[in-house]
């Protein structure tokens, strides 16, 4: 017989309870300690959420881990310690902040949401899912899961690990991501609606910590009598996802200049398209040209000797770059934007990963030649 999902099961303690109910009886003493997070404990004596910190925290986790946000989180609320304080913000400090974490429209968002909240709804964060949804960089599920997590809104909150264990407890064989909004509605009747926030939550670490994508923890699982997957032996094989396509290749060439006294070149990328407002070396475009290693033919003029270093690869969410790096010593003028930044000086620049490796591929190819 196959199990409703509204249906009771048995126990080791003997106690009988639906899906949502053994989830947060595990949750209430497995959630995650986590610096964003107000715990279950702290939750059932009345202590909200901060709605500023569950945003901050949702926007950071986007497509990132919860090891690699761990730390931006904390200094960025050392140095902002609320929406009034990030608004007041200059842009770049804040891209500066978060170099290093990737997707850096989300960044830009982030200063453009707070500049919102602030100037439109008095520093306070609207209430509901459907309202968060107006503002700047706030999606379904980043509006959900403030909504429900800080304002205890009954709504479903669905990210990636919350689309897997949904998957697997319904064995939903619909590929993702046709299957979001099926994924969607079987998780809006699950959800304890006395404990929205929690709910979400303990589903997100349910994910994060047994159902996970391989080898999935089930024995210790609090809802395993009602995986349909478990019970017909396959649980890996959900989510179902469509085959991926290949990414599109790009090529291009970048111009590391290092100063005698000064430091290293480093210039501000335009306000728009990928990596706006963020630091780079100067770079020719990238195309989708394959033909070959690029030339000095486009670098900046004023440089009699180029050293080729080598090319560093990098993954964009879109595409794969390639950029072969070329590295010279040269005393030029700059130009508006460019500035030189010494080396005790550059970590502390908005430097995207991309153009850290390129950094580094240039500073190790220099130290080879000179040991």
């Amino acid at each position: 017989m196959t199990l409703s999902m509204n249906h009771p099961f048995h126990n080791p303690g003997g106690k009988t309870m639906p899906t949502s109910a053994a989830l947060l009886e595990w949750y209430d003493r497995h959630a995650r300690d986590l610096p964003w997070r107000i715990g279950p404990a702290r939750i059932a004596k009345g202590v909200r959420p901060d709605p500023y910190r569950v945003w901050l925290s949702e926007i950071m986790l986007q497509q990132t881990t919860v090891a690699a946000v761990k730390a931006y989180f904390r200094k960025f609320t050392e140095m902002w310690p609320d929406i009034e304080s990030l608004a007041s913000a200059d842009e770049q400090d804040v891209l500066k902040a978060w170099a290093g974490l990737g997707y850096y429209s989300r960044a830009r968002n982030l200063k453009r949401c707070a500049d919102a909240v602030v100037r439109e709804h008095a520093g306070r964060f609207p209430q509901t899912a459907t309202a968060l949804r107006e503002l700047p960089g706030i999606g379904d599920y980043t509006s959900a899961a403030i909504a429900a997590i800080a304002f205890g809104e009954a709504v479903p909150v669905v990210d990636g690990n919350v689309e897997r264990v949904v998957s697997r407890l319904h064995r939903i064989d619909t590929p993702l991501p046709v299957a979001k909004k099926e994924i969607r509605a079987k998780a809006a009747l699950m959800l304890d609606p006395a404990r929205p926030g929690d709910f979400a939550q303990a589903m997100m670490d349910l994910g994060a910590t047994l159902c996970t994508p391989k080898r999935p923890a089930c024995m210790h699982c609090p809802v395993r009598r009602m995986c349909r997957a478990l019970a017909t032996g396959d649980p890996e094989t959900f989510p179902v996802k469509a085959p991926r396509r290949a990414k599109p290749r790009r090529r291009g060439a970048a111009f590391v200049i290092e100063h005698p006294e000064k430091g290293w070149m480093l210039e501000r990328r335009g306000g728009s398209g990928l990596l706006a407002g963020m630091t780079q070396v100067p770079t020719t475009a990238w195309t989708a040209r394959q033909d070959g290693t690029t030339d000095t033919s486009e670098a900046p003029a004023g440089v009699s000797r180029w050293r080729r270093c080598g090319s560093i690869r990098h993954v964009f969410t879109h595409f794969e770059l390639e950029l072969d790096v070329h590295h010279a010593v040269a005393e030029l003028p700059l130009e508006a934007g460019q500035w030189w930044s010494a080396s005790d000086e550059i970590g502390g620049e908005a430097l995207p990963t991309v153009m850290k490796k390129v950094l580094a591929l240039a500073i190790e190819s220099k130290l080879a030649e000179n040991s």
